[in-house]
């Protein structure tokens, strides 16, 4: 089997892949009140398409997918699309990041079809401040969709938690109590500056750092040995009841060990989040290029991957897309 490896010898074994830039909610720090232009329905990429790609991907040494939005479970019959991914030789590691509204209906569904693994993004546990972040009165059905995925036999259901200060860092212990209280794992992500009206401003960060110490005065943790394939440092409680992951993405880059790379919903590929370039995959696909074409141009992209992204740095330019544009 072929690896990807870039200039600065990363291997690449992670790949996300966004399925649709349609979401439900109006999170303020992804996309305005009012929405964005959808991109055409044409021009996402079909499921066969997805699946070739996944292919190509896979005998290049990726093994890990996952599905992304917008709002995932907004793409028509999608447990089809997660069977289609599950039979590739070479995935041992399929999973996706929901908001968690369709939960209650689509989980057995995802399960049953392959689906091993779940992150639903919950930013608060107050429903009226929930409300208020999404710009949707949802919390109740999020809740019981996260009931529907923690009663399945996933390997993992996980929340990620965006902590923003003034917002919500005082539910920190709150969010360490359902890790505790629940079978989750709670993943604490610092506030990255994803659009140009996200509201991101350095002040608004709470660092990890602040965040295990603040968790650590009330339920000690201890350092977990767990896989380098995954951004996240996890640590357990002390006390051996539950675990919490920190993604510490702006304070603590791990850029220099990142594997990830990821294809928009209308098939152009990016090889950071904070990326300002993309390649098509897209148009090689539909005007009959074969399989040894496409992963040539993979290995180029990914050979000019990014050391790293620039936030910490004077010369830090958002990305043209929004986070839902992107595949969050």
């Amino acid at each position: 089997m072929s690896v990807l490896i870039d200039s600065h010898g990363r291997r690449i074994s992670n790949l996300r892949v966004s399925v649709t830039d349609r979401c439900n909610f109006r999170c303020v720090y992804c996309m305005p009140g009012e929405g964005i232009p959808w991109i055409p329905r044409a021009e996402l990429l079909r499921y066969e398409e997805i699946t070739r790609l996944v292919r190509i991907f896979a005998s290049l040494g990726v093994s890990r997918i996952r599905l992304t939005g917008g709002e995932p479970l907004l793409r028509r019959d999608l447990p089809v699309l997660v069977r289609q991914l599950a039979g590739v030789e070479g995935i041992r590691d399929l999973t996706m990041t929901t908001n968690g509204f369709f939960l209650v209906d689509a989980a057995d569904g995802l399960y049953e079809a392959g689906l091993h693994r779940m992150n639903v993004s919950l930013d608060s546990l107050d429903a009226v401040r929930f409300a208020r972040l999404v710009r949707r009165d949802a919390f109740d059905q999020v809740m019981a969709g996260v009931e529907a995925a923690v009663r399945l036999p996933f390997r993992c259901v996980k929340i990620n938690v965006v902590i923003i200060r003034g917002f919500n860092d005082d539910e920190i212990l709150t969010f360490a109590e359902m890790a505790r209280g629940r079978a989750v794992q709670v993943r604490f992500i610092e506030f990255m500056p994803m659009g140009a009206d996200d509201g991101w401003a350095r002040e608004r960060v709470v660092p990890g750092e602040e965040i295990r110490r603040r968790i650590g005065a009330r339920y000690p943790l201890v350092r977990a040995d767990t896989d380098r394939d995954h951004p996240a440092e996890v640590y357990t409680f002390e006390d051996g009841r539950g675990e919490v992951g920190f993604i510490d993405s702006v304070t603590s880059p791990f850029c220099d060990g990142c594997n990830r790379v990821r294809i928009t919903a209308d098939g152009m590929f990016q090889t950071c989040l904070f990326a300002l370039s993309e390649t098509d995959l897209k148009s090689p696909l539909r005007d009959g290029a074969g399989d040894t074409a496409i992963a040539d141009i993979i290995r180029r992209a990914v050979r000019a991957k990014e050391r790293g992204h620039l936030i910490n740095k004077d010369s830090f330019a958002r990305p043209g897309r929004t986070m839902s544009q992107v595949g969050g």
